[in-house]
């Protein structure tokens, strides 16, 4: 479980492992796609190589 700033509504939520839809390793860092309480696919951005600075994106 993580908390995360949805883009689309604007509310900051908790996300459960039931939400998480993939997760893949990037140059960047770890990307885990989930689905927001409010229907939005969204992105977060972690890991060791993750750029603090990248903003988290809508799928």
């Amino acid at each position: 479980m993580f908390d995360h700033h949805c883009t689309a509504c604007d509310r900051r939520q908790l996300i459960f492992p039931s939400q998480v839809t993939r997760i893949d390793n990037t140059d960047h860092g770890i990307e885990v796609a989930f689905g927001c309480w409010c229907g939005s696919q969204q992105i977060h951005l972690t890991g060791r190589r993750a750029d603090r600075r990248r903003l988290t994106h809508a799928a």
